[in-house]
């Protein structure tokens, strides 16, 4: 199942896209998809419903918003691909690093992505994002699956000045308004079985930048959500970013970052595509 919100900010209606690919307009079962009526149990209850009742909507002339309301915690994972640790000239971690962006990053899949005055080094990251559909605290790897809801696609949008040279945590480089598109949609993990198993890209003005797969993570999906746990309650709604391949911008040689103007395309299989532009503040 794919849950998708279509609307102005702020103005979000909830659809859920039926076995023919059409969109569904929810409203009249569900008001949003928010961190208090996300759960495995809400999916139980889409599935059974005989969504061809509800009214068809169009992507026509809508924006399509964040597959989600903003989650409560956005947790992410770095360095959590070998080749991409190599590009960073830094070790493959023994453990997750983990760090997190301002839920006030969290944005749509097709929103502009902002470029402030004191901007220098505006970087891409395509990353496959897990969304937690009931609360998780201390459980192993074995039964990390039964706490996700499901999966979506997110560009974890970074400053690496304000990351690597303003001292302090990469919160800095992570958390500015636009810094995380998400979705188009989510997909339920019943339709989406092997997390392990997508393809991901991104291109910069058409031009391919990262290329990469999920089985190549150091950290599995499962261990990750069973890792976090120990340190944190993971909620419904909590979006974990787990991580992205070889290919950013400050990786290349000499290194290459965004400028005002510049249009980014990223994917992962079964998960959609995203398109921003970058614009100035």
């Amino acid at each position: 199942m794919k849950l998708l919100r279509l609307g102005d900010k702020g103005l979000e209606k909830p659809c859920v896209i039926d076995e023919q690919e059409k969109i569904r307009d929810v409203f009249s079962l569900i008001y949003d998809f928010t961190p208090e009526t996300l759960s495995n149990k809400l999916i139980e209850t889409l599935i059974e419903a005989d969504l061809s009742a509800f009214p068809e909507a169009s992507l026509k002339n809508q924006r399509i918003g964040a597959p989600i309301t903003r989650p409560r915690t956005i947790f992410c994972i770095g360095l959590n691909y070998r080749d991409h640790a190599t590009e960073a000239n830094m070790k493959a971690p023994e453990e997750p690093i983990l760090f997190s962006k301002a839920t006030s990053a969290f944005s749509g899949p097709n929103d502009t992505i902002l470029y402030a005055p004191h901007t220098q080094q505006l970087d891409w990251e395509v990353e496959l994002g897990v969304v937690i559909g009931k609360a998780a605290l201390n459980i192993s790897q074995e039964d990390a699956m039964d706490y996700i809801l499901g999966y979506t696609l997110v560009n974890d949008i970074s400053e690496r000045v304000w990351q690597t040279k303003r001292f302090g945590q990469w919160i800095k480089g992570k958390s500015f308004p636009s810094f995380c598109p998400t979705g188009p949609y989510l997909v339920t993990k019943d339709s989406l079985k092997n997390p392990q198993n997508l393809s991901l890209w991104l291109d910069v003005n058409n031009e391919r930048q990262q290329t990469g797969h999920t089985s190549s993570m150091i950290f599995s999906v499962t261990k990750l959500v069973s890792y976090l746990s120990q340190f944190a309650l993971l909620e419904p709604g909590d979006l974990i970013c787990t991580g992205t391949p070889p290919g950013v911008g400050m990786g290349k040689k000499p290194p290459k970052f965004l400028k005002i103007g510049d249009e980014i395309t990223l994917g992962i299989e079964g998960l959609g595509e995203q398109r921003q532009q970058v614009v100035a503040l």
